[in-house]
C-alpha cells in the first residue's frame, strides 16, 4: 500500500464500527459473578491518567455489581509488566485491567519480543476511554498564531524545531513525527519522563513544541503561557471548544487519538465478557460520570467487544507505518 494512502486513512472511535483481539469462547458464567473481590490490574503508575481513569471506572463498577475492584499498579516496560500479568492470569473474570494504544496496537511494532501477544492473549469488554493530543508551544517564544502561521515559522527556522514526548513510541512521539513527515518540518524528538517535564522545557526556550496528549496542559493553555493550535480529535474537544481540530486547521487527515480498552486474559466466558460490558454501557450512559471524566481530559466511551478488536486491529495498519517512519524502538 502506498505510505500517502495509508496515513491518510483518518480513524476515528466515534461512530464505533470497526473483530478480535481474542474474543471470549461462549460458556456458561457463573450467575451471582462477581462473588469476591475482582483484581484491576494497572500496567502504568499511579496518579497518571490511565490510573486515575482507571481508579474511576473501577468505583463505577463496584458501585453497579456489588464487588470491590481492586487496583495494583504494574508499571514498568512501557506497561508490557502490567499487560503480561493480565495475560498470564486465570481466565474466570478476576482479574482484568486498562490496555491503552500503546499496549495494544504500538508494543508489538517498538519491541523485537513481547511476553503477550496483543491479539491473541486478551479477551476484550469495551472500549474505555479517549482522549486527543494537542499541538502546543509556549507563547512567550513561539510568534505565530494560527496553524499556517506555525508551520511556515518551523519550516523556515534554521535549525528546525523540537518536540518533547513522554517516550519513544508515545502517541506524542508518533504524532510529532508525523506531523513533522507530513509538512516536511524539520523535527528533533526530545524524549522527557512526561509532561511534569516537558512543560518546563517549553517554557524556559529549551523545546520549541509539544504533540501530546491534551489533559496533561489544559491549565497552562487556559493560562495562556502556551498557545494551542489544534487537537487530534475528530471533533472539537468538549470543554475546549475554541480549539480547532488539525482538518479546521489546515491539517487534514490526522486523526491519532489515545484510547484504552478495559481487558481480561484470553478465555474468560463469555457471558462474564457480557455483564461486565452491560455495566460498562451503563456508565457510559451516565451524565456525571461523563463531567468527571472529562474533567481529567478524557471521554469516557463505550462499545461491544467486536467493535474495540476491530478498532484495535485498524489502527495497527495505520500505527505499524507510522512507527516505521518515526523509526522509534524500544529495545
Amino acid at each position: 500500500m502506498h505510505r500517502r494512502s495509508l496515513l491518510a486513512a483518518p480513524l476515528t472511535l466515534s461512530p464505533w464500527a470497526l473483530a478480535p483481539l481474542g474474543l471470549a469462547a461462549p460458556a456458561l458464567a457463573q450467575g451471582d459473578y462477581p462473588n469476591r473481590p475482582v483484581r484491576v490490574v494497572v500496567p502504568w503508575p499511579p496518579g497518571g491518567s490511565t490510573d486515575v481513569l482507571a481508579r474511576l471506572l473501577s468505583e463505577q463498577l463496584s458501585q453497579r455489581l456489588g464487588q470491590n475492584f481492586v487496583l495494583e499498579n504494574r508499571p514498568g516496560a512501557g506497561g508490557n509488566i502490567g499487560m503480561e500479568a493480565i495475560a498470564k492470569s486465570a481466565p474466570d473474570g478476576y482479574t482484568m485491567g486498562p490496555a491503552t494504544i500503546a499496549n495494544l496496537s504500538i508494543a508489538q511494532f517498538l519491541y523485537s519480543h513481547l511476553a503477550f501477544d496483543p491479539e491473541k492473549d486478551f479477551s476484550v469488554v469495551s472500549m474505555h476511554w479517549e482522549l486527543p493530543n494537542v499541538l502546543v508551544a509556549p507563547a512567550q517564544f513561539t510568534p505565530p498564531n494560527t496553524m499556517a502561521e506555525f508551520i511556515a515559522w518551523a519550516k523556515a527556522r534554521p535549525k528546525g524545531i523540537t518536540y518533547g514526548s513522554p517516550g519513544i513510541g508515545t502517541t506524542a512521539h508518533l504524532s510529532g513525527s508525523l506531523f513533522c513527515n507530513r509538512q516536511g518540518i524539520d523535527g528533533e524528538h526530545v524524549p522527557f519522563r512526561g509532561a511534569a517535564q516537558i512543560v518546563p522545557a517549553m517554557l524556559s526556550g529549551d523545546l520549541t513544541c509539544a504533540l501530546d496528549n491534551l489533559a496533561s496542559y489544559i491549565p497552562i493553555i487556559a493560562e495562556g503561557r502556551l498557545k494551542a493550535y489544534a487537537v487530534t480529535s475528530p471533533a472539537r474537544w468538549p470543554t475546549l471548544p475554541d480549539i480547532p481540530v488539525m482538518a479546521e486547521a489546515g491539517v487534514p487527515d490526522f486523526t491519532l487519538t489515545s484510547w484504552c480498552a478495559w481487558v481480561m486474559p484470553a478465555g474468560v466466558p463469555r457471558p462474564i465478557v457480557d455483564k461486565l460490558n452491560a455495566a460498562m454501557q451503563a456508565v457510559a450512559a451516565d451524565p456525571a460520570v461523563q463531567q468527571r471524566f472529562l474533567r481529567t481530559g478524557a471521554k469516557c466511551v463505550w462499545s461491544t467487544p467486536e467493535e474495540a478488536v476491530r478498532y484495535a486491529a485498524a489502527q495497527r495498519v495505520f500505527l505499524r507505518e507510522v512507527v516505521r517512519i518515526s523509526g522509534a524502538k524500544a529495545d
